[in-house]
């Protein structure tokens, strides 16, 4: 990674693991900053990540690092933002934002202009070190900076860069959402087989192992997905049976129609996100 130190702006859960991760692949404690209001959570910080500087002091972390990572939650960040602009402008760090629907205009003008900020939408997985984010950079933003960009965020997992902002909304359908529709199938799979008679421990087990399962086949063996159903899905079996019976009541049209709601409503939030800060 080509910047010296990376500071954040809040010491929530996602700062934790993305912090976590830098230290876990070699970075340096000391190159690592975190600001963090409550004191509480600024000891239990200094405690999971020993070495890191830890402070209520958010200008204080901007004005030491060469990359600054907003984990702030979207009702304040324009608010945080301002209150960092002179910092900011002093330091001109990159800066990264993984707050759900602000848009990287509001933020870069809520930090006074010409900074190159990059948008990143993360997932839960993340928290494990098995998350996937998407990513956007503004034009200020060098390929030099997205390349750090991309190294700090694949601390907790893979990383897709988008060819425009608005895609971030479709990257938050899919996967920013997405693990709440894994842990929905996995929960439908675990009732209905206690419904068919196993124990309630077995058929979450079976279900949670084969959702692992059959995720990895479907990141690792090269094949497509048609290709993986078809070597599970014998003609007049058991799963020819169940995708039929899926396919014969939409199964396809559900998921089209709720990935669309959860991208509609995430580019609702990035505009009530862009009236509330003209609004303050």
């Amino acid at each position: 990674m080509d910047l010296d130190t990376v500071g954040f702006i809040g010491g929530g859960n996602m700062t934790r693991a993305i912090a976590g991760g830098l230290l876990d692949d070699g970075y340096a404690a000391e190159k690592i900053a975190i600001a963090e209001p409550v004191e509480a959570q600024r000891v239990s910080l200094q405690e999971a990540l020993p070495g890191v500087f830890v402070s209520s002091d958010n200008a204080a972390v901007v004005a030491q690092s060469e990359c600054v990572v907003l984990s702030v939650k979207p009702q304040i960040i324009a608010a945080v933002c301002r209150d960092l602009a002179d910092a900011v402008q002093a330091s001109n760090p990159l800066v990264i934002s993984i707050a759900a629907g602000p848009r990287i205009d509001d933020i870069d003008s809520w930090l006074g202009g010409n900074i190159a900020v990059v948008r990143v939408m993360p997932n839960q997985p993340a928290l494990l070190g098995k998350g996937i984010s998407g990513m956007f950079g503004n034009r200020a933003t060098s390929s030099q900076q997205l390349s750090a960009a991309t190294d700090i965020l694949a601390a907790v997992g893979p990383v897709v860069n988008v060819s425009n902002e608005a895609l971030i909304d479709a990257v938050t359908a899919v996967s920013g959402s997405g693990p709440a529709y894994f842990y929905l199938l996995i929960d439908m799979l675990a009732k209905t087989g206690k419904q068919l008679g196993l124990d309630e421990d077995a058929a979450l087990k079976l279900a949670a192992e084969t959702a692992f399962g059959a995720s990895t086949l479907a990141r690792d063996s090269g094949e497509s997905m048609d290709e993986l159903i078809a070597r599970v899905r014998s003609p007049g079996g058991t799963t020819a049976a169940a995708l039929d019976s899926l396919e014969d009541q939409g199964v396809r049209d559900i998921f089209n129609n709720a990935l669309t709601a959860a991208r509609d409503r995430a580019t609702k939030l990035a505009d009530q996100a862009h009236q509330s800060g003209k609004d303050e």
